[in-house]
């Protein structure tokens, strides 16, 4: 009578375990099916964004040598921010783009910050001796780099501001919509570094290669506001402002909001 008094009561909870566990997988597939509607509508934002932002002159056909850095993945039929103009409609096309002048500290950290010594041979050398009156300098970056001789990164500015300089820039702080040409190219996804894990996983989704790839994580130092004042704060308020100007379509094109505490003074 006490093991059939057991299996009584113990019939209910039995059924009810596999009941939870399929309600708990249906919200979580709710949940899926909500964010990638809530994802998709994110890219739709940002290329009407893009395609708003651009003029009717600029979109324009482009010659193959602007294309020259874009690279491509013939076997996933992928672009990436040089290929013939056919493929440009029927690859799938994207690119992740950042906070202009956060990529600029990402781009002035990166080749100044240590001594390398093909950037100190290119630019190092003449950005030091231009802008910072500096002569007499040593042949390699590391002996630059141990003598004191470095690049500030108010030398940086003055070189990308400086008119002499030659366009277009260096890839690495070359404007985007020079460097990846929004306003010609369609692209079908376009993603933000500040949401690069979730635009990255979701660019996998899209092309069903999540078992292919996967992404780099977006690193969690990156540039804090605080930071961008503290870097900026050695640039005078004319030169932010003329800086501001020569990427001032980038920020326009991707929404990036205009950084009033830098330029309002």
């Amino acid at each position: 009578m006490k093991i059939l008094q057991w299996r009584q009561t113990l019939l209910p909870v039995v059924w009810l375990v596999p009941i939870s566990v399929m309600l708990w997988f249906h919200v979580q597939d709710m949940s899926r099916q909500q964010r990638a509607l809530e994802m998709l509508q994110v890219q739709k934002e940002r290329k009407e964004m893009v395609k708003s932002a651009c003029s009717e002159d600029e979109i324009l056909q482009i010659s193959s040598f602007s294309l020259k850095h874009l690279i491509v993945d013939d076997d996933h039929g992928l672009l990436y921010c040089y290929v013939p103009m056919a493929k440009l409609m029927h690859y799938t096309k994207y690119f992740f783009v950042g906070d202009p002048f956060n990529r600029l500290i990402s781009a002035f950290q990166n080749k100044f910050g240590q001594p390398k010594e093909l950037i100190y041979a290119k630019y190092g050398k003449h950005i030091l001796q231009h802008y910072n009156n500096e002569s007499n300098l040593p042949q390699t970056a590391v002996e630059a780099f141990e003598s004191g001789k470095r690049v500030s990164f108010n030398n940086f500015i003055q070189f990308l501001l400086d008119p002499k300089t030659m366009q277009p820039f260096d890839p690495h702080w070359r404007q985007i919509q020079q460097l990846c040409h929004p306003c010609q190219i369609q692209y079908d996804f376009i993603g933000f570094q500040e949401t690069l894990d979730e635009d990255a996983e979701q660019l996998l989704s899209i092309l069903k290669l999540t078992k292919d790839f996967k992404f780099p994580h977006a690193y969690k130092n990156m540039t804090s506001s605080d930071s961008v004042l503290q870097w900026f704060s050695q640039v005078p308020l004319k030169d932010r402002r003329k800086l501001f100007m020569l990427y001032e379509k980038d920020f326009k094109l991707f929404g990036y909001r205009r950084p009033d505490e830098l330029l309002d003074g």
